[in-house]
Order: structure tokens, then C-alpha cells, then sequence
């Protein structure tokens, strides 16, 4: 093939090429072009609020468990064999107030003080002859004191002695010091009943009833009944919205009222795995329906005011502290001071007054797209068409 053909063929080709884009085109330019819809379908519609401050009150709700108020050990403080008090020693006893729970075995105790009272007595009876002929004014004192001491119970006060003499000639005769050696043995004698400190139950049995325990022994464990608290962990953050001596409702599992409360005191660290801070709660647990240790309760906090503030949905904000709002019908990113989280509604300011905040999610919203708000924007007619089509409804 020579140069001749060969400049033949690429005219050609260039030829057929340029007059089918010619073609292509033609029959582009002769197509009709679709019709536009109108901007108003093109926009989202939302739901917004207008931005007002006010005091708000929020409270706070959280679960929390039930502990007791006062949980103590019952140790014996005399060495012995363990005797049966006023209710049987088992775990699940209840007992009230002041009720002997049990003793320690205590007769040999009990004779070496009647013996050391009597030898007392006959000191006594040896002196008062004495003391009527040298301290005439102080014998009838001291006669009714004698009368006065009995072998089964506790010594009577010994009467006050101001006369230095008469000081002297008693302790010369080992009056005083005898005096308070009983005592000291009358001390170690009650030490051998174990009486209950409250109102409660028997949580924990470590010696029964016949067995021996020395000095030091932990019989048994008891708690409180009649006073409980709940334990409520709360975030560091909404911590700070609850203050001690607050009154709080708390509340069954299917939310009906069972008791109120006080808050007593709040813990002074953050627990390192909760990131919390525990709020106890005390509760009366004498007047209306009986509550017990273990139980979960719902706790509702009173909240304290917050001034001037404005609370909207949780789903409304995103990045932690963003919002849309709404400017010349477009939406605009704007950042927010959060105040408060609760469930479902968060409090915040940082806005200004009279701002157009939207108060719902959107989904794959852009920064000033075009938006209308449902209510105001969106025409009577086209009402239930535009919900209809809210990918956000």
C-alpha cells in the first residue's frame, strides 16, 4: 500500500468519526428537557423549636441497691459456753431493740461477786461504830448506804465524802478501792449478755447455741431493718445536681411509689470502673410496705433549679454538643452548652434567644441545605404530602 492509500483511509476514518459526533449532538440538542420540580418539593421539612430561656427543675432517676443502714458483728467480750437469749440464734431471726440475743455462761462470775460483796458488807459493819463515835454527822449516811447494797444487784453509789478525815480513815480500810473493785467485776458480768443494738435480723451464724467461744469470737453477724439505704451510683457529671439532705422518691420495678427518702451522704471518690459516685439514700423502712436488703429500687433526685436554660431531645444533637439550626431557610451547625443529660432530653444554653433549633435527627443532612418547618413553611395542601416524605418522620 502506498502513501496515497494510505492518506486515504485516515481522511476517511476522520471523516466518519466528526460526522457521527456531529449526529450525536444533533440529536442531543433535539431532546426536550425534563421538567424541573418546584424548590418548595426539593426541601426538607423539619421540626423546630424557638430557642427560650427559662429556670428549669430537672430530676434525676437512677437505679441503686438496697444496703443496710448499720451492719455490726456480735463478739463475745468473755470467754464461755454460748446460752440461748429472749429469740433463737439462726440466720433469718428477726429481734427488736434491746432484746438479749445471748449470753455467755456467767454463774461462776456471778458467786465471786456475791462473795466479794459480802466481805464488802462486813468491812462496812466493822467501820460504823467507828464512824458514829468519830463522824456523828455522816453515820446515818453510811448505815443507809449498808442497807442499801443487795447480793443480786448493782452496788448503790457510795455516798460523797468532803471531810478529809473522813477520807482518810475510809481508804485506811480499803473501803473506796474495794468499792470500785466490785464495780469494775460488776462491768465484766455484763459483759456476758450480747443485747441487740437495733431493730434487724440475724444475717450470719458463726457460733450456735452450746458451743464455747473464747474472748473475741465473732458469734454472728447482724443488720439493720427497721433503717435501710439505697446505694445509687451516679455519674461525676450529674453528681454535682444532687445535694445532701435532698428528699427523693423511690420506686418499684413496675414504677408505683414505696417509699421517700433523704439523701445522707454522697462519696468522695469516683469509682474507677463506673466512673461514679455513690449517693446513699436513707429509708424508713417502719411505715408502709416493707422493703429488703438486695433489692434494686429506682431513685428519683429532685434535681436543683437551672437558670436560664432550654431542654431539648437527646437525638437532636449530635458530636456531642452540635445542633442545626435554621437560618434564612437553610440549616447552619451551631455549638451548644450542655448543661444536663437526662434519658432522653438534654438542658443547655450557648444560643441566642429567638433562634430557629431543630429539635429532631436528620439523617444525611448537609450544611445549608434548604429546610422548611413543619407548621410554618410547609403549605396547608401540601401538609400531609410533605410528612409523607420526611425520611426523618
Amino acid at each position: 500500500m502506498n502513501w496515497r492509500k494510505i492518506t486515504f483511509v485516515v481522511v476517511a476514518l476522520i471523516i466518519l468519526l466528526g460526522g457521527s459526533a456531529a449526529l450525536s449532538m444533533l440529536f442531543v440538542s433535539l431532546k426536550p428537557e425534563p421538567p424541573r420540580m418546584p424548590d418548595n418539593r426539593m426541601k426538607r421539612f423539619v421540626k423546630a423549636e424557638t430557642v427560650a430561656y427559662t429556670d428549669i427543675v430537672s430530676p434525676l432517676a437512677r437505679e441503686g441497691r438496697m444496703v443496710t443502714s448499720n451492719e455490726v458483728m456480735l463478739v463475745a467480750e468473755a470467754a464461755g459456753k454460748i446460752l440461748s437469749g429472749e429469740v433463737p440464734l439462726r440466720k433469718g431471726t428477726s429481734f427488736r431493740k434491746g432484746q438479749l440475743i445471748a449470753s455467755i455462761y456467767s454463774d461462776e462470775v456471778e458467786l465471786a461477786i456475791k462473795a466479794r460483796k459480802s466481805h464488802y458488807l462486813t468491812t462496812l459493819s466493822n467501820l460504823l461504830p467507828d464512824i458514829k463515835m468519830d463522824f456523828p454527822s455522816r453515820y446515818e449516811t453510811y448505815l443507809q448506804f449498808f442497807n442499801m447494797i443487795e447480793m443480786d444487784k448493782t452496788l448503790p453509789e457510795l455516798p460523797e465524802i468532803k471531810d478529809e478525815q473522813l477520807k482518810i480513815f475510809l481508804s485506811s480500810r480499803s473501803v473506796i478501792s474495794e468499792y470500785y473493785g466490785i464495780q469494775q467485776d460488776e462491768k465484766r458480768l455484763e459483759r456476758h449478755k450480747l443485747f441487740a443494738p437495733f431493730n434487724g435480723t440475724v444475717a450470719q451464724v458463726n457460733f450456735e447455741v452450746g458451743a464455747y467461744v473464747n474472748t473475741g469470737g465473732q458469734i454472728a453477724k447482724l443488720i439493720r431493718t427497721d433503717e435501710l439505704e439505697v446505694e445509687v451510683p451516679v455519674e461525676n457529671s450529674q453528681s454535682q445536681w444532687i445535694k445532701t439532705g435532698d428528699k427523693v422518691q423511690v420506686f418499684s420495678q413496675n414504677r408505683e411509689i414505696v417509699k421517700t427518702g433523704v439523701v445522707v451522704r454522697k462519696s468522695d471518690f469516683v469509682d474507677p470502673s463506673s466512673q461514679g459516685r455513690s449517693i446513699f439514700v436513707r429509708v424508713n423502712n417502719s411505715i408502709g410496705e416493707e422493703i429488703y436488703t438486695g433489692e434494686y429500687k429506682l431513685v428519683v433526685f429532685p434535681g436543683q433549679v437551672i437558670q436560664k436554660a432550654m431542654e431539648i431531645p437527646r437525638n437532636a444533637v449530635f458530636n456531642s454538643n452540635e445542633v442545626f439550626t435554621i437560618v434564612d431557610g437553610k440549616l447552619k451547625k451551631k455549638t451548644i452548652n450542655v448543661l444536663k443529660w437526662n434519658e432522653t432530653t438534654l438542658i443547655f444554653n450557648g444560643l441566642e434567644e429567638g433562634e430557629k433549633i431543630v429539635a429532631e435527627p436528620l439523617i444525611n443532612a448537609k450544611e445549608n441545605s434548604p429546610v422548611g418547618i413543619l407548621g410554618e413553611d410547609l403549605p396547608t395542601q401540601q401538609n400531609g404530602a410533605g410528612k409523607k416524605g420526611n425520611p426523618n418522620s
